[in-house]
């Protein structure tokens, strides 16, 4: 089975975030990276998936060269090789564009099931991994916290607001995946010597022009600080007075 993990390269989650000159971009200087926390997961499921089924997984990736970084990390947890799409722009790629350059790719490689994290954790937007199934013409589901895979079928569990769905699909599929589904294993030393010696390619592709574009960004307006209303149960009155009068909760 040919497998294939798509993994996003993002800033720390302790980065302080400052913004250009231009208004529109963030000033990355100092930024220290990582793989998306949720596409951990997705790699995880894609190992789990070889182990169970067979095949080989390929982590796939649109970013800077320096994502060999992060793609390593995940060949040393047990994938198979690597693809880097480089693109001096990744960081300004809309949903849409990056989509269609992951669909065009993973049609060429021929997979038959990607797994992609539920979110990034950089921008939140739960987009990518649907849109990506749609240009293809795939089975998705969406924040899947239990798989199972066998004979070309599958079936997930997926949490919704009304509770745990339960569905079935053919392949070729799209998966992403939520918190719950698996543990992220470790990379081992065996793992780290060996992932040095595994193919990762860097490739270019047409490219894609975005459909939306950044006019402006903003930081969130300072909170205002906290005060002291009293102190025990002689405070409480004025504490009501506030969360009423003030915050406008009550």
């Amino acid at each position: 089975m040919k497998i294939v993990a798509c993994i996003k390269r993002v800033p720390t989650t302790d980065a302080q975030a400052k913004i250009n000159a231009d208004g529109k971009s963030l000033d990355s200087a100092g930024f220290q990276y990582m793989t998306s926390f949720y596409d951990e997961i997705a790699v995880e499921q894609a190992i789990q998936t070889k182990e169970a089924s067979g095949g080989d997984v390929t982590v796939l990736t649109i970013g800077p060269s320096e994502a060999s970084k992060e793609v390593r990390e995940c060949i040393a947890k047990g994938a198979d090789a690597g693809i880097i799409m480089t693109d001096a722009d990744w960081t300004g790629r809309d949903n849409l564009a990056t989509a269609k350059v992951l669909a065009a790719k993973l049609s060429e490689m021929g997979a038959e099931i990607a797994f992609f994290g539920k979110v990034a954790t950089d921008r939140d937007n739960s987009a990518v991994g649907p849109m990506t199934a749609t240009k293809l013409g795939w089975a998705c589901v969406t924040d899947v916290v239990e798989l199972s895979i066998a004979d070309g079928k599958g079936t997930a569990k997926r949490e919704s607001e009304n509770g745990v769905e339960t569905l079935s699909f053919s392949l070729p599929a799209i998966i992403t995946c939520d918190k719950g589904l698996n543990e992220p294993r470790y990379a081992g030393l065996k793992g780290i010597m060996a992932a040095k010696k595994k193919p990762l390619e860097e490739v270019s592709f047409e490219d894609v022009p975005n459909q939306a574009q950044v006019d402006s960004l903003e930081l969130p307006a300072a909170r205002k600080e906290g005060r002291i209303v009293g102190e025990g149960a002689a405070a409480v009155p004025a504490l009501i007075d506030a969360l009423r009068n003030e915050a406008k909760v009550l």
